[in-house]
């Protein structure tokens, strides 16, 4: 991504898109008041976030009965269902990793099976969005969640703390070809979920071999623990990979999130907050996912920078967008062709 002289000015930035994620799948709703647990109150929550000014909702789903994350696609489609009639306008992007909370009290976190996945694409109503990490990473959010942080919550207990320690997740090139294939055929937009630059130059390979030909959405997961950390420098090198084009939002884990979410608002870019990602505003006070996007909207606003409406948050993101070949999706997102044989361009001048 470039910065001309007038990169920074509110007028030249697209309105903010702000997205949010309350359903918090890694917590249980005995660590935070603010975790919805039913289902009419998951989508109570989903219209209190989107009158507070998101306008992107990440998805995922509590079993009522035992307040843990939901594995059952029927769940899924329930949800998405109620929350189209709920708020119509939000683009809704369900977490392509399920639920990776433990099912049961000791065991490890972890992502479902790849066939598991696969079935997103089936969902009905469909989604806007799925959201797709690249390559097999380990994702130990531990390194960056103090002792503090954790005390009070499910987190700070010796058995969850060594399942999130040792967490990973599976998407190897297999799983990556199939699923853009599958959702893409179902006309859902894949959300690359990117936490590092060797995850970055693999999505560009998987676009210069066509095996993904649409707009490139993506946040960049700033969580350490096989992702990069907060580190200012990471967030601008990062930026410095992005094609021109892309839609890139920032996200980062606990409190954290205020400084690399005011950075990003600050240089055009958009913002996730939300409890799957922070309980916290200051230092050792909890602050819902409404006053987080409540943050969100007042920093903008202090910057002139304004919110995006649904309406202009679904041209921001391309929803429905795809493109008819490799040519068209490497000049749409802003990166240089694909090199050419000189042979190849001989005949073609021809």
């Amino acid at each position: 991504m470039q910065f001309m002289d007038d990169s920074l000015l509110p007028e030249n930035q697209d309105p903010l898109v702000i997205q949010v994620a309350p359903y918090a799948p890694s917590f249980f709703p005995r660590d935070s008041d603010d975790i919805p647990l039913t289902m009419a109150e998951q989508v109570q929550k989903a219209v209190d976030c989107y009158n507070a000014g998101a306008t992107l909702l990440h998805v995922h789903v509590r079993e009522p009965d035992t307040g843990k994350g939901s594995k059952r696609l029927e769940m899924f489609n329930e949800m998405l269902d109620r929350l189209r009639t709920a708020v119509p306008g939000m683009i809704l992007q369900v977490g392509g990793s399920i639920s990776f909370a433990p099912k049961d009290e000791g065991e490890a976190a972890k992502w479902l099976s790849d066939d598991t996945r696969h079935m997103l694409a089936e969902l009905n109503p469909k989604p806007d969005q799925v959201t797709i990490a690249i390559n097999t990473n380990q994702m130990n959010v531990m390194e960056l969640i103090t002792d503090e942080d954790a005390a009070g919550t499910s987190m700070g207990e010796p058995d969850y703390r060594h399942a999130y320690t040792e967490m990973y997740y599976e998407s190897g090139p297999g799983f990556v070809k199939e699923h853009l294939k599958r959702l893409v055929g179902a006309g859902i937009q894949p959300h690359f979920m990117i936490g590092s630059i060797k995850d970055l130059e693999t999505v560009e390979r998987i676009v210069r071999q066509g095996q993904y030909m649409g707009p490139y959405v993506l946040n960049w997961v700033s969580i350490g623990g096989g992702h990069d950390g907060p580190n200012p420098r990471n967030l601008m090198e990062f930026i410095n990979r992005v094609p021109q084009n892309a839609v890139l939002t920032v996200e980062g884990l606990m409190r954290h999130v205020y400084p690399l979410c005011t950075m990003g608002i600050a240089m055009g870019l958009h913002v996730r907050v939300g409890q799957e990602d922070n309980l916290y505003g200051r230092r050792g006070e909890r602050a819902t996912s409404v006053q987080q996007i409540e943050k969100m909207v007042k920093i903008s606003n202090e910057l002139w920078r304004p919110v995006a409406t649904a309406e202009q948050a679904r041209e921001i993101y391309k929803i429905g967008t795809f493109y008819s070949s490799i040519d068209e999706t490497l000049e749409k997102n802003g990166w240089l062709p694909n090199r050419k044989s000189a042979a190849a361009a001989q005949r073609q001048a021809a």
